[in-house]
């Protein structure tokens, strides 16, 4: 692969305007297809083998004008001090504006009185109307939303507090200057770590592209495959760290070859060759992580792994072609590693060519750091550990759930509805349960409905169930039950469980088939999915990941060490996402305004993306190590010639992806803000203490037996050659060409 890559680079360097004219033309066209796509007129959301699913299936198959996954709308009427909704003029005043949202849109499916529906509090000073869509939230037209936030406006205007709940308002994410902040953090680092604005410019040049392809070509293809606004974040997210990151190793690498006294094509060709093989094998582990989130078996996540993987394959293909193309047309701006000034690189170039004697260079920070962690493996590895282990203590009390209107700002309407219903109706009534019941070969229909309300209403945490209502066919019967609890607690989950116990008596007994669905059962049957799905999930991502890592560099511990320091990172950054979001610690620091539990999604999806993640450092540094150690080097000294080369590009690297990260903290969405959190301290926790300390650590303990290899298995396997062994033919060619380049660079 060295050789194949090596070749690769020194084609793009020489071709440079084919390959810039290739990708610009990328961008161009992805730009035009998405500015010409059409808008993605739907976004389904369904999750195929729950429960809450096949009702929701049942209802579209049998009793299609319920809307029983349409969107939803509540909006919450609230008069003055003093006074009372029932009063004649608020009174008129609410059936007025109740009328008015039930012709706002051809999409309203009902708009239910709230006097008629009883929805009015028992002081009188508060009153809920439900408006119901004929269409998801995510199929919503911007027209729908104007008009329900129109009216809304309208009825404020008599003097009453209008909130609106539910998901009709649904908006989407927006992440702020936060963002734009953690880019500019990014080229500040580069800028210190190349000491040269045209260097530091180039991975971020190159990442732009990137993602602009990326992101382009997600909303070109949304209306065709269905994806939706949080797709392009997760893209944009990851592929701009890693497109950084990728970019970032080529060029220090690049910039380390000049140094040696490369000719500036070969240098290309051999960052290309070695930096680059590293960079290939990081990119597989990150799209096998993103891939394998299929496995969960959610459409919305597969998409979302799936369009990131496309992502992150841009950026590796980016770094191998267009990087060493941009080296081409900088030419002499970008200096060798250590390059202050001409004098220097004369002198280095020199001492390089003749082997005069000159004072020895300082040793930089990452050697020096190497040579302590050698010397105390031990002090190290327990200091290492016991710290991520105190930071992972708070994951024993991770509660895990789907966030409602409660866990909203309290800035917004649709919190200030959640808590208006609360506090005058119960916080049941902000997330109903609907129990189906498939009535179908029943010898009585009405009968048995009757007496499964009457047992859902007589169960503990039930504040009331409605009446049977029936679909036209009188085979399906549909109740709605308010729980006493909220939405997202722990007593709703052991309602909606203790009802479906219930349920399989029933069937037993009469053949009913009783299912409970409804946003809040569906929330609840996503998380059982996730969490089932997540040991399968690490099996498989950690398995293929580990296979590729033996291969990479042909040991069985390294792999298994890496693995290891991953799982511990990763538990380590949960217990920070328990603390901050959970528990409220430093929360107002990050913008987090309500605690509750965390996402159903996050452990899963922070395994995968900090796996994929955490081994881009793992295979740059200690490929840097290997490489060292096949070319004769002791095992000590081949950590420490890896810290002298690799410790300060991964830091920069690190520093970059953790400011990119921490830039979505910002978003108004309550997803992205944890997502964007949990990513930065987990890589925080990987780079830094994990890569920076335990992996050394632990290196110098097993000494020769950590690129230990059965013979048998070193006879079978490819070999990839990442750390550029085949190379060496051509280590001599156009060596004093490239020196005397050196000395008038």
């Amino acid at each position: 692969m060295a050789t194949f890559l090596y070749k690769l680079g020194r084609l793009a360097f020489r071709r440079r305007h084919f390959v810039a004219l290739i990708w610009v033309a990328l961008l161009t066209l992805a730009g035009v297809g998405a500015a010409s796509a059409p808008t993605a007129a739907s976004n389904s959301f369904s999750i195929p083998g729950t429960e809450a699913q096949r009702a929701f299936d049942l209802l579209e198959q049998r009793a299609p004008e319920a809307s029983a996954d349409g969107a939803s709308a509540r909006v919450v009427f609230k008069a003055p001090d003093g006074a009372k909704v029932t009063d004649p003029d608020r009174k008129a005043a609410i059936e007025k504006t109740v009328a008015a949202l039930g012709s706002g849109s051809d999409q309203v499916a009902a708009a239910a009185d709230p006097f008629a529906a009883k929805a009015v509090s028992k002081d009188g000073t508060t009153a809920y109307a439900s408006v119901t869509y004929k269409v998801t939230s995510m199929e919503l037209t911007d027209d729908s939303r104007d008009a329900l936030e129109k009216t809304t406006d309208e009825a404020r205007a008599d003097g009453m507090t209008v909130e609106v709940g539910g998901d009709a308002l649904q908006a989407m994410p927006h992440t702020g200057a936060t963002e734009i902040i953690g880019i500019a953090v990014a080229a500040v680092v580069l800028v210190i770590t190349f000491g040269s604005l045209v260097a530091a410019g180039l991975p971020l040049l190159t990442a732009l592209i990137g993602v602009g392809i990326g992101v382009s070509s997600i909303t070109a293809l949304a209306s065709a495959l269905d994806l939706g606004s949080t797709t392009s974040t997760l893209a944009m997210m990851i592929g701009l760290a890693v497109g950084i990151d990728y970019a970032l190793f080529i060029v220090s690498r690049y910039r380390a070859e000049l140094a040696e006294g490369r000719e500036r094509e070969d240098a290309a060709g051999r960052a290309v060759g070695t930096a680059g093989s590293a960079v290939v094998f990081a990119g597989l582990t990150v799209v096998i992580a993103l891939v394998g989130l299929a496995v969960v078996n959610i459409p919305m996540l597969t998409k979302m792994g799936t369009a990131a993987a496309g992502t992150v394959a841009i950026a590796v293909l980016i770094a191998l072609t267009m990087i060493p193309a941009l080296l081409g047309y900088a030419g002499r701006k970008v200096k060798p590693a250590g390059e202050k000034s001409k004098l220097l690189g004369g002198r280095r170039a020199a001492a390089g060519a003749g082997g005069g004697a000159e004072r020895p260079a300082k040793e930089n920070l990452g050697t020096r750091w190497a040579r302590f962690v050698v010397r105390r493996p031990v002090a190290v590895l327990l200091l290492g550990v016991l710290g991520l282990g105190a930071a992972a203590v708070p994951v024993a009390q991770l509660e895990l759930g789907l966030p409602d209107d409660g866990a909203q700002p309290t800035s917004t309407t649709q919190r200030k509805a959640y808590d208006l219903i609360a506090d005058n109706f119960g916080p049941g009534f902000n997330g109903p349960l609907m129990t189906v019941t498939d009535l179908k070969g029943v010898d009585d229909p009405k009968g048995e409905a009757d007496a499964v309300q009457k047992k859902i209403a007589g169960m503990d945490d039930v504040l009331s169930a409605s009446p049977p209502q029936f679909n036209k066919a009188g085979d399906t019967a549909m109740i709605t039950v308010v729980p006493s609890s909220k939405p997202s607690g722990t007593e709703t989950e052991d309602l909606v469980h203790a009802i479906r116990a219930e349920a399989k008596d029933v069937k037993a007994d009469s053949g009913a088939d009783v299912m409970v669905t409804g946003s809040t059962a569906m929330n609840i049957d996503v998380s059982q999915k996730l969490n089932d799905a997540l040991l399968p999930y690490l099996a498989l991502v950690v398995g293929l990941a580990f296979l590729l890592l033996i291969v990479v560099f042909r040991s069985i511990l390294v792999p298994l060490k890496a693995a290891l320091g991953f799982l511990l990172s990763v538990l380590a950054a949960l217990g920070a996402v328990v603390a901050v979001f959970q528990w409220g610690w430093l929360g107002s620091l990050f913008g987090v305004e309500q605690t509750g539990p965390i996402m159903s999604m996050m452990p899963i999806f922070m395994v995968g993306v900090v796996f994929g993640l955490a081994m881009d450092y793992e295979v740059f540094l200690v490929t840097r190590m290997r490489e060292a150690y096949v070319h004769g080097e002791s095992p000590h000294e081949a950590i420490v010639t890896g810290f002298k080369h690799g410790a300060r590009v991964v830091s920069a690297a690190a520093v970059i992806m953790i400011a990119v990260f921490a830039g979505f903290i910002g978003s108004s969405e309550q997803m992205v803000k944890m997502i964007g959190f949990g990513l930065a301290i987990a890589v925080f926790f990987d780079a830094f203490i994990v890569r920076m300390a335990l992996v050394p650590a632990v290196l110098a303990l097993l000494g020769r037996k950590a690129w230990w290899l059965p013979k048998w298995l070193d006879r079978t396997m490819p070999n990839v050659d990442v750390e550029g062994e085949g190379l060496r033919d051509t280590a001599d060619q156009g060596d004093s060409d490239g020196k005397r380049e050196l000395v008038n660079a």
